[in-house]
């Protein structure tokens, strides 16, 4: 991530914020693969920036489709109070909220707010906006004939990880949009499944938490199994490919004692 921007970000961003007083890096510090993440103070607010280089690619698509999502999920996260671009970079600017990443162990008492938060997605309507945004990350890794499991009409945030959710007392929040896609209801709660697994929880406490969600109870037993051998094979990929990478050896591993704990082999 990138702390200090050169000039032309701030001439981008100053017809909006007005003089800066102050910027710096949120307190969580999450946000490691965008560019710019700034807590900004200026002449028309506080305002959280996160900014993109502007290059075509995957990274600029996400930026552009977090900001189209916005509208329909201010029930769960943060408003996109104004975005900008040029050649440079592309910027959204989000309402600036006081509150802190969840913890996804058993102590905090943070999971019960959590499932709660995906089960306010799991009501949101899909918007026209996503209707082409088929889900299709795991075919790719997935058996011959399962991939239909995967679709759905339900709107998916689809990157569920403790810095995502942030907590404080009176309302909580989903952040980063950054690729929501449209698919089986029930793909949110496995996520957070492995989540847990990797936050050692056993794989039983993990999908107890997800019986909570109707979307998973609901579903179809095959497809959660499908889900999680697809799953199992790419993060055995990436966890082979970077093994500088400790986190995705960790992700590997919790995917792979899912997988062994329903008897599925992959």
């Amino acid at each position: 991530m990138t702390s200090t921007p050169g000039p032309e970000f701030w001439s981008l961003i100053r017809p909006y914020t007005g003089a800066v007083t102050h910027h710096g890096p949120p307190p969580d510090g999450h946000g490691f693969s965008t560019d710019v993440l700034l807590v900004v103070e200026c002449e028309n607010g506080s305002f959280f920036l996160k900014g993109m280089r502007n290059r075509p690619g995957g990274r600029r698509d996400q930026m552009v489709r977090e900001g189209l999502i916005n509208p329909f999920v201010r029930s769960v996260s943060p408003e996109l109070m104004w975005s900008t671009e040029d050649e440079h970079w592309i910027v959204l600017a989000f309402e600036r909220v006081h509150a802190r990443e969840a913890a996804f162990d058993s102590h905090t008492g943070d999971l019960p707010t959590i499932v709660g938060m995906l089960n306010q997605i799991g009501r949101l309507e899909l918007p026209d906006i996503a209707r082409e945004w088929h889900e299709t990350r795991w075919d790719w890794w997935a058996d011959a004939g399962t991939t239909d499991l995967f679709r759905g009409d339900t709107l998916l945030h689809a990157d569920i990880n403790p810095s995502n959710f942030l907590i404080c007392e009176r309302r909580s929040w989903i952040v980063d949009w950054s690729w929501p896609t449209r698919g089986a209801a029930f793909i949110d709660p496995a996520m957070l499944v492995l989540q847990l697994v990797a936050d050692a929880h056993t794989p039983q406490e993990a999908e107890s938490w997800a019986a909570r969600c109707p979307a998973w109870v609901d579903a179809d037993p095959k497809a959660i199994d499908a889900f999680v051998v697809a799953y199992t094979r790419m993060n055995r990929h990436r966890a082979l490919r970077r093994p500088e990478e400790p986190w995705l050896r960790a992700m590997f591993d919790a995917t792979h004692a899912w997988a062994t704990h329903r008897g599925l082999e992959y």
